[in-house]
């Protein structure tokens, strides 16, 4: 599948994309210039300069600098939200088929329930009870994008419950995990890599959104959204301001979705591809 994602264009454009984004998400506080942090009342909304790459914002902390450290809590809290959503969506959509229809009607009326909920007052709510925190905000946006996980795997799932060869190994006295394991996960899995790269791009523009809004991490911790919050309040004085962390999110947004439709392409037949 990897050199079938490789082979075709986009996919390696939004692979090498990827690659830079976690890349900076590793090394972008080690690799920041300044302080985050470190304010100069001296240096407030500056353009860019051989001290300051990016400019300055409206409490002179250096914007490369916050740049690059934001990119790790951006695309942590991306990723995780995806593994909230991933075990909260691919767990009950798997064992819906398995369990029986007591088990498959309750996990349809949960995500019913939970697809009707209004995105952005279920993640003030969860920040409201739970408290302010990143760890609480991601919960919120996994539980409200583990039901696209739930129908993707049920879908992929649910034609092999009556297939020969699993009623053959059924009959021949294999558990319900060995069913899972050996014959439906890895024709769920192709799926399921589709899903988790699109909603990995969608995560980073929730996140993006919540950050900007304030939810989930409390300035002065630097996240993309956070910064461009920042600086549209000043964008007379920077129109050039929010260029940067607008230009990280699209750039890794895109490479989310160019590579699920790498992979789409990857695990599709051949004459649909062709077609």
């Amino acid at each position: 599948m990897l050199r079938s994602v490789v082979r075709q264009r986009a996919g390696a454009v939004s692979l090498a994309v990827l690659a830079a984004v976690a890349l900076l998400a590793v090394l972008g506080p080690a690799l920041a210039p300044l302080d985050p942090l470190a304010q100069d009342a001296r240096a407030v909304l500056q353009g860019p300069s051989p001290a300051h790459w990016l400019g300055t914002d409206n409490l002179g902390r250096d914007v490369a600098s916050r740049l690059l450290a934001g990119s790790t809590l951006s695309l942590v809290a991306a990723l995780e939200a995806v593994a909230a959503g991933l075990v909260l969506g691919v767990v009950p959509g798997l064992l819906s088929v398995l369990l029986g229809r007591t088990f498959e009607w309750v996990t349809l009326r949960v995500v019913d329930a939970l697809v009707t909920l209004p995105f952005l007052v279920f993640a003030v709510a969860m920040t409201a009870l739970l408290g302010n925190g990143l760890h609480q905000a991601m919960l919120a946006v996994g539980i409200l994008i583990a039901p696209a996980f739930y129908r993707v795997t049920r879908a992929a799932a649910f034609p092999l419950v009556g297939a020969p060869f699993v009623e053959a190994a059924q009959l021949a006295g294999a558990t319900p995990w060995f069913v899972l394991r050996r014959h439906v996960w890895p024709t769920v899995l192709p799926a399921v890599a589709v899903s988790t790269a699109g909603l990995l791009g969608s995560s980073l523009v929730i996140v993006s959104s919540l950050t900007f809004l304030g939810i989930g991490v409390q300035p002065p911790a630097p996240t993309w959204g956070g910064m461009l919050a920042t600086d549209l309040l000043f964008l007379f004085q920077r129109p050039w301001g929010p260029l940067a962390p607008a230009l990280l999110i699209v750039l890794a947004v895109g490479a989310c979705h160019g590579l699920a439709d790498a992979l789409r392409d990857a695990t599709a037949p051949r004459e649909a591809v062709r077609a």
